[in-house]
C-alpha cells in the first residue's frame, strides 16, 4: 500500500520560480521516511501539499488514498506538525486538547491525557510559557492523538537541545510501534534520521533524486578508492554518483547491485550521512537519474 504518491507534482510561486517541479514519489505505508535536502529544495512545500494546505500547479498528489484536504474524512487521515510547532500561546495545554477533541473525529482523549501526564506537562500551563521541547511534545501529542494514518513532521526537532530531541524521537517511535503510523519527516539532522528512519527520500533542486528503504540503499552504494584512473571503463552495472581525483588517487561513490571484484580498488561502506551528502554535493549535470530501491 502506498501512503503518499506524487505524479509530475509541481508548485510554482512565480512565473520563473518553482518550489517543486516534476516530483515523482511513492512512499509505501508502514515506514518512518526521512525527507532530506538543502534549504529551498522543496521539502516544506511537499509536506504542505501532502497536508492539503497548498494546491499543486501541475500534476497530482494522493495521500492515504485520497486528495489532500478534500474533506473531513481525508483531513482526519493526516496529522501535521509544522517546523515552528504552531500553538495558541494564550491557550493552556488542557484547552489545546479540548480543541483537538472538537476538531478531530478520531481523537483519542485517553492517549492525549496519558502522554501529557507522562511527559510532565501542567494542563493549566499556557502554551506560550512552555519551553521549546515542551511545545514540540504538545504538538506531537495533538498530532498522535488525532489517530492519523500518516504523520507529517517538518523539521520537528530543529530548535531542540539534544536531550529534548532524544525524548521527542523516542516518543515518536513509541507511537509508531503502538499505532502502526506511517511518518514522513523532514530534517537536516542526519544522525537523528539514522536513529528512527527506515526509508529515505532525497530532494534536490525541487526534484526527488533518490528514494528507497535505507537498508537497501546502503547495500548498493559503495566508496571505491585506488590509484588515479579513467572511470569511463567501469564494468556494466556500476553507476557513478560522484568522482574525486588527486594527482595519484581516484575516489568514487558508485551504485551497483553486483559484487565488486577489482584488485585496484579498495571498497568501503557508506553511512547514511555519507550517502546523503554524496547526492547533495554532486553537481546537477553529473547526477544520476532517480533510483528507487524497495
Amino acid at each position: 500500500m502506498t501512503v503518499l504518491r506524487a505524479t509530475n507534482l509541481g508548485l510554482r510561486y512565480t512565473k520563473r520560480r518553482w518550489a517543486l517541479a516534476g516530483c515523482e514519489l511513492d512512499v509505501p505505508a508502514g515506514h518512518v521516511a526521512g525527507l532530506v535536502g538543502p534549504n529551498g529544495a522543496g521539502k516544506s512545500t511537499l509536506l504542505n501539499l501532502a497536508a492539503g494546505m497548498l494546491r499543486p500547479t501541475e500534476g497530482t498528489i494522493e495521500v492515504c488514498g485520497g486528495i489532500p484536504g478534500s474533506g473531513t474524512d481525508q483531513l482526519a487521515k493526516v496529522g501535521y506538525v509544522a517546523q515552528n510547532t504552531p500553538l495558541y500561546a494564550g491557550l493552556t495545554v488542557a484547552e489545546h486538547l479540548r480543541l483537538g477533541a472538537s476538531l478531530n473525529p478520531r481523537w483519542d482523549a485517553d492517549l492525549a491525557r496519558r502522554r501529557i501526564e507522562r511527559i510532565g506537562l501542567d494542563p493549566n500551563q499556557a502554551a506560550g510559557r512552555l519551553s521549546g521541547g515542551q511545545r514540540a511534545q504538545l504538538a506531537l501529542t495533538i498530532g498522535i492523538a488525532k489517530r492519523p494514518e500518516l504523520l507529517l513532521l517538518d523539521e520537528p526537532v530543529a530548535a531542540l537541545d539534544p536531550l529534548a530531541r532524544r525524548d521527542f524521537l523516542r516518543d515518536l517511535m513509541e507511537a509508531v510501534a503502538e499505532q502502526g503510523l506511517s511518518v514522513l519527516m523532514s530534517s537536516h539532522l542526519i544522525a537523528d534520521l539514522e536513529r528512527v528512519c527506515d526509508y529515505l527520500v532525497v530532494l534536490v533542486d525541487s526534484r526527488v533524486r533518490l528514494t528507497g528503504e535505507v537498508e537497501n540503499l546502503l547495500a548498493v552504494h559503495h566508496r571505491l578508492s585506488g590509484p588515479r584512473r579513467d572511470v569511463d571503463d567501469l564494468p556494466d552495472g556500476q553507476r557513478i554518483v560522484s568522482a574525486r581525483h588527486t594527482d595519484r588517487q581516484t575516489t568514487l561513490c558508485v551504485r551497483s547491485e553486483n559484487a565488486l571484484f577489482d584488485p585496484l580498488w579498495t571498497v568501503g561502506e557508506l553511512t547514511l550521512e555519507d550517502l546523503v551528502l554524496e547526492y547533495l554535493s554532486t553537481p546537477e549535470a553529473t547526477r544520476p537519474a532517480l533510483e528507487v530501491l524497495r
